[in-house]
């Protein structure tokens, strides 16, 4: 099973005093490449993130982004009297002077804001545990892996298809190959009568097919074409953890020198048409297997 290269987890891990949470996302690329984004102090976590990600990814860029909240104190929150008077006194003149009617109630103040302020400032600094960071990170790398399979397998399901599209393809220009020549004899039989009003000697003509027939040969792009499909598919099996985005990239340009060979060799238009259809298959294949691991 084929495992795509972008993927996305989040994950939190909550104390008494804070929280921290790590984003994992990951897109294409050529390799493999992790950048660790931590608040100031964060760099001592980067090593074992860094390690953290590197074994659970074998290709693309891997971004981590490590976030860390205080929770605000509990018990610390008091009346700020002077607002609430403030407040009750805009009122008054809302009322006396502008004549606005109605009194204020408790949701009117609350709405307001401001009333409530910490005794003690805004508390201590949350230092997270090492500890929970990794934590936090290996279960965030856990989703954005689930998602990278989930991708992957749906990646395979439209590779198969192109597959079959191109093996279709091959089959059938096997299969027009022959009547190329025949039709070719006949071509030539009936040039030479309509110009010299004799037979070709047969001779001759066998000859001159021959010559023809080596020409046009393109048996040995059409086994090779098929190797190259049976290949592709042979590493749609492989393990998950087994990156073959490289590797079905190779075949990929193979492929596509094969179905190009074959054009040049066609020589009917309808095997012409069966070499469009398989470029266009492969030029898709090239696009999806650019986000295989």
């Amino acid at each position: 099973m084929i495992r795509s290269m972008t993927g996305y987890g989040s994950a939190t891990v909550t104390r008494e005093s804070g929280t921290v949470t790590v984003e994992a996302r990951s897109v294409n690329s050529r390799g493999l490449k992790v950048v660790v984004k931590a608040p100031p102090g964060g760099e001592r976590w980067e090593g074992d993130l860094r390690a953290l990600a590197e074994s659970r990814a074998r290709r693309g860029r891997l971004d981590l982004f490590v976030r860390v909240e205080s929770m605000p104190d509990a018990g610390s929150t008091t009346l700020d009297e002077a607002r609430v008077r403030e407040v009750l006194a805009a009122c008054a003149r809302l009322r006396d002077d502008f004549g606005v009617s109605g009194e204020p109630d408790m949701a009117s103040l609350l709405r307001v804001g401001g009333i409530f302020r910490k005794a003690g400032g805004e508390g201590t600094e949350f230092e997270p545990d090492p500890n929970d960071v990794k934590q936090a990170a290996a279960d965030a790398l856990e989703l954005l892996v689930e998602m990278r399979d989930r991708e992957g397998a749906r990646l395979e399901v439209d590779l198969r298809g192109r597959l079959a599209g191109i093996r279709s393809a091959v089959d059938g220009a096997e299969t027009l190959a022959p009547e190329r020549l025949e039709r070719e004899r006949r071509r030539l039989r009936d040039a030479v009568d309509g110009l010299t009003g004799k037979g070709l000697d047969e001779d001759r003509l066998m000859r001159e097919i021959a010559l023809i027939a080596d020409r046009w040969e393109i048996s040995e792009e059409l086994v090779r074409a098929r190797s190259h499909v049976e290949a592709f598919e042979e590493f749609l099996e492989a393990p998950a953890d087994e990156p073959v985005g490289r590797r079905l990239g190779f075949l990929v340009q193979e492929l596509q020198r094969e179905v190009n060979t074959l054009g040049a060799k066609a020589n009917d238009p309808r095997i012409s048409r069966l070499v469009v259809e398989a470029k266009n298959e492969i030029e898709r294949l090239r696009e999806q297997v650019e986000n295989v691991e």
